[in-house]
């Protein structure tokens, strides 16, 4: 027994040496002690305290051991306080002075001077008779308690300041109970009395983020983009007081955490924000590869142009840019534009940089591949230029990089959050083939209470393609069922959209039980829901929903770009085309409503054109990326936007 008892006493010493390193003391509790009590005497608020203790909650036992954080409150003072309450007499001895009175009487010299004032003038000397005064020491704390009062500024929110003063949302509402659900310029709030040098600064430089119930750094990695280590970084005190529910985190900047962290953007018009109309420069880089084109004849060149998928891309996006173009110069804005043919090759992209000069260029649009892009962006580093990327993807994000396309990754979350935000989804089920186990996984990890179905075999081991009605029938439940179904295979598909269709019930049946109602979604769309195998009414029938970098737009509508491109080149707009439009618009109109395209990012987060949204965020170390994508879905034959 002594053997466990000493194991444990040494495991127990040494949790609290370990503990007293990181900042925190210790407290044994005494009978008829209160959490409330002990957070004021400490200088912390019971949120700290029962952040440590959780078992405090239920009841703070006596002679039970509590963890206390240090506090960076300013603690109070000792003040001392004499009141004279008579005198006594005093005949000075051979060898005393004024010194050893001092110590004797534990007065001051200056003390006995103010009652005896011969001393001022003469030395003291034995036989001298003095009146020694006498004094009631009262000792007690100067008033200065762990919080103070604090005036709420322009522009504060309660994260601001629960961010300035270093607390969560929750302690920041513990304090002020009664503060309604926002702050109003002149409002006095109740705020932990800390030092002023050690309160933070907003910088607008960085956006910031509250923590969620039940966030770890898995989830805001995933979320944010973020490794531990990089919010540690940017959050000192991070690493020794670790993720709390309701804390303020300083993050890169994101357009969509811009402004106070649980408001929501509305896009910018920057034609109503023009403010400068000097002559701005921008360049084009496109792989038309011309010197492939057969000019001997019409028909030839024609050919050339079907057969080429890159010089076909190419004259699609340069359509949209000049189309952008003749819209920017109806705005007034006077532009100068450089195209420049890639070839699709590194080498023409180094040529055209170092023989043509780009010190004075504003913004360069594209390459459209990969690898010319970086050989362009690797290039333009040296001048600062910032460089826009049309289509790519998981890109090197160098310091003046542009990724116009929101990622893959981005798209998935996108549509995951907005399942996780229905409350009324009762059932997930996701239906993968073999090829997509990876991310039927992760859906799993997301939804844990997922049902998982896979496509069959063949007599082989290989993927059929296909499910049976019962594998469907045996996961769907009454009420709203969220079926993700992940695959590239249109045969997959088509048998996936028949069966849910089968068992998609509109009305309940007449034993009262609710209805089967079932909403398809995918974190990937491809070409596979696009196949002749799929029917668009049945994707209609399902609410078939999916994240997008862009959305289609209305025929119907006819906007003025649309209605112009047909008047100009006889056919519709394609995706293409309408990115090229929109991506020059959106990079011609930040360079003349900002300081400069990098400025853009704050001053305008969101922007909107015919298709596209485009809302940068900046890496931690690196260039920006689009975080701007829509949620759609199939609805009475058309392609309508949900979020």
């Amino acid at each position: 027994m002594l053997k466990h008892l000493s194991v444990l006493g040494f495991a127990v010493l040494f949790g609290l040496n370990t503990i007293n390193a990181q900042n925190y003391s210790t407290h044994h509790v005494k009978k008829g002690e209160t959490v409330e009590a002990l957070a004021k005497q400490y200088y912390v608020t019971p949120s700290q305290i029962y952040a440590l203790n959780p078992d405090a909650k239920k009841e703070l036992k006596p002679n039970t051991v509590l963890i206390i954080p240090i506090s960076k409150s300013t603690k109070p003072e000792i003040v001392e306080t004499k009141e004279l309450v008579g005198f006594k007499p005093h005949r000075v001895k051979k060898r005393e002075t004024l010194y050893s009175l001092t110590k004797e009487y534990e007065v001051t010299e200056e003390e006995i001077k103010k009652h005896n004032k011969f001393l001022y003038a003469n030395p003291l000397r034995k036989g001298d008779k003095l009146q020694i005064p006498v004094y009631k020491i009262t000792k007690k704390e100067k008033e200065n308690d762990a919080v103070t009062t604090y005036i709420v500024q322009p522009k504060e929110g309660k994260w601001r300041v629960a961010y300035k003063f270093g607390i969560t949302l929750q302690e920041f509402e513990e304090l002020n109970p009664n503060i309604g659900d926002s702050l109003q310029v002149g409002q006095q709030v109740y705020v932990p009395n800390i030092e002023k040098v050690e309160r933070k600064t907003i910088d607008d430089q960085y956006s910031y983020y509250t923590v969620l119930p039940a966030e770890g750094f898995y989830r805001l990695k995933i979320k944010l983009g973020l490794d531990q280590e990089a919010l540690e970084t940017l959050n000192p005190g991070l690493k020794e007081s670790g993720l709390k529910v309701g804390m303020v985190l300083k993050v890169p900047y994101s357009a969509a955490l811009s402004g106070e962290p649980e408001n929501g953007l509305s896009s910018t018009d920057l034609t109503r924000k023009i403010t400068d109309f000097s002559t701005k420069h921008i360049a084009v880089m496109l792989p038309f590869r011309l010197n492939r084109v057969d000019y001997d004849s019409v028909a030839d060149t024609k050919r050339s142009i079907k057969k080429d998928p890159y010089l076909n891309a190419s004259l699609d996006f340069h359509s949209g840019v000049l189309m952008a173009i003749d819209s920017l110069k109806k705005l007034g804005i006077s532009l100068k534009v450089d195209v420049y043919d890639t070839k699709h090759e590194i080498s023409e992209v180094s040529r055209i940089i170092n023989n043509n000069d780009f010190d004075n260029v504003d913004a360069v649009i594209g390459p459209l591949t990969s690898n010319t892009f970086e050989k362009a962006a690797t290039e333009l580093r040296r001048t600062n230029t910032p460089i826009i990327s049309p289509i790519g993807t998981n890109l090197r994000l160098y310091d003046n990089v542009f990724q116009s396309r929101p990622s893959d990754n981005l798209l998935k979350s996108k549509i995951i959050n907005y399942v996780k935000a229905d409350s009324t989804a009762k059932n997930i089920v996701v239906v993968s083939d073999a090829k997509h186990t990876a991310i039927a996984n992760e859906l799993k990890r997301e939804f844990t209470y997922a049902r998982l179905v896979y496509s069959r075999k063949d007599k082989d081991g290989n993927d059929a393609g296909y499910v049976t009605t019962s594998d469907i029938q045996s996961v769907l439940k009454p009420g709203k069922n969220y079926v993700f179904l992940e695959t590239q295979n249109e045969g997959l598909a088509s048998n996936v959209t028949v069966l849910l269709n089968s068992m998609h019930q509109t009305e309940a049946p007449k034993n009262g039980i609710k209805p089967i109602e079932i909403v398809l979604v995918t974190t990937n769309f491809n070409s596979a829901f696009e196949g002749d195998e799929v029917s668009n009414e049945q994707l209609s029938n399902l609410h078939f929903h999916y994240a997008t970098a862009a959305k289609s737009y209305n025929e119907i509508d006819k906007n003025t770009f649309v209605r112009s491109y047909e008047t100009k080149y006889g056919i519709t707009p394609n995706k293409r085309a309408v990115k090229g439009f929109d991506l020059t618009m959106d990079v011609v109109l930040r360079l003349v409503s900002s300081e400069n395209l990098y400025a853009s990012v704050n001053q305008s987060p969101l922007t909107e054109y015919v298709e596209n949204k485009f809302a940068y965020n900046k890496e931690l170390v690196g260039g920006y990326y689009n975080n701007a994508v829509y949620v759609v879905k199939y609805d009475d034959l058309n392609i309508v936007v949900v979020e």
